[in-house]
């Protein structure tokens, strides 16, 4: 088990990039600043989640296409794709394109599931085929697939005047050993180790051995390193909230306590039927902070975290967390800023 003596190796960032829908243009600008400002502040990745026909990013891989060419060394993921909105072969196509347009620091993460609020949408989504998707683990497997450059169809060679390919085009050859799943039952967490893929972990747990929020998170990562090739070497990124409050004015620390404080009560008990546990939120100095996840039994079995930015709050907020956890809380944890 980790001791406080040994380092967090790499430290990220998560971010929704929420919009205003009167001028959702600043609001994706809002987001490339801070990815740059992450790139400055040495920070090893910036990730971005995903929303559909909500006021937040519904174009992760097009923004990070555009991050790519405004950054040239942060590493850029998604936290997480839902594979249910999703054609597993167009999909791979645009991951290798932004792959390659960034020098390959692309780190897709995904999940699979049926669509958020699916009975509402499918009709606009699957129009002739709702009833016969496929929403299970085999959709991973197929971009899994295609991005390795297994075969996509049975013909290559040229016709006419042009040359076809049998697997997906462009191939970014690293790819495939940079893609995350991102889970919180052991059922993924074990599939994803079968599957040779990186695991993300969240604050969103499934109650299912414990209720607990730090012990199911720990055997998350060992049932996902037991099935893993790699075993305690495979690769887990864990994604807290996190909110330090060492250069915050007095405002800004009066309204982050309300907004932890107001999510808390969902943190006590599994929650809804499908007994989902929620991380508290970690508000504090960073000295404080960093006492917390040395005693979080997830935390210490990890050595690569992408904290998660609050939803709601205004741009200067977020650069005042960033540069928190970049000059104080990442020291504290023993990171290095990258250069």
């Amino acid at each position: 088990m980790p001791l406080t003596s040994e380092p967090l190796r790499k430290l990220g960032f998560l971010t929704i990039g929420l919009f205003d829908e009167a001028d959702p243009r600043r609001g994706h600008e809002s987001t490339l600043e801070i990815i740059e400002l992450g790139e400055r502040l040495g920070f090893d990745s910036a990730w971005v989640r995903h929303r559909h026909l909500q006021y937040g990013i519904s174009s992760p891989v097009a923004v990070l296409a555009a991050a790519s060419q405004r950054t040239s060394r942060i590493e850029l993921g998604t936290a997480v794709i839902p594979l249910g909105w999703e054609n597993p072969l167009r999909l791979a196509e645009d991951l290798a394109t932004v792959d390659l347009l960034s020098g390959g620091r692309l780190n897709p993460g995904v999940s699979v599931g049926p669509p958020m609020r699916y009975d509402g949408v499918k009709g606009a989504l699957y129009p002739d085929t709702a009833d016969s998707e496929d929403f299970s683990f085999e959709r991973v497997r197929r971009l899994l697939g295609f991005v390795r450059g297994e075969p996509a169809t049975g013909f290559s060679g040229v016709e006419g005047f042009e040359a076809f390919s049998n697997r997906v085009q462009p191939h970014s050859p690293g790819l495939g050993r940079r893609l995350w799943y991102g889970g919180g039952s052991l059922r993924s967490a074990k599939w994803a180790g079968e599957h040779g893929m990186n695991f993300l972990t969240s604050s969103v747990v499934k109650a299912e051995e414990s209720e607990d929020f730090a012990e199911i998170q720990l055997s998350h990562i060992r049932a996902f390193r037991a099935h893993h090739p790699d075993g305690d070497r495979a690769r887990v990124s864990q994604g807290l909230v996190v909110i330090p409050t060492d250069t915050a004015s007095p405002e800004q620390r009066a309204k982050y306590e309300a907004y932890a404080r107001k999510r808390t009560p969902r943190t006590a008990a599994p929650q809804g039927p499908a007994r989902m546990m929620f991380a508290p939120d970690l508000v504090g100095t960073s000295a404080e902070i960093a006492e917390r996840l040395y005693a979080h039994a997830g935390f210490r079995e990890v050595d690569e975290v992408a904290f998660a930015l609050p939803f709601t709050f205004e741009h200067d907020d977020y650069v005042q967390i960033l540069t928190d956890i970049a000059t104080r809380l990442g020291p504290a944890l023993g990171w290095r800023a990258a250069v």
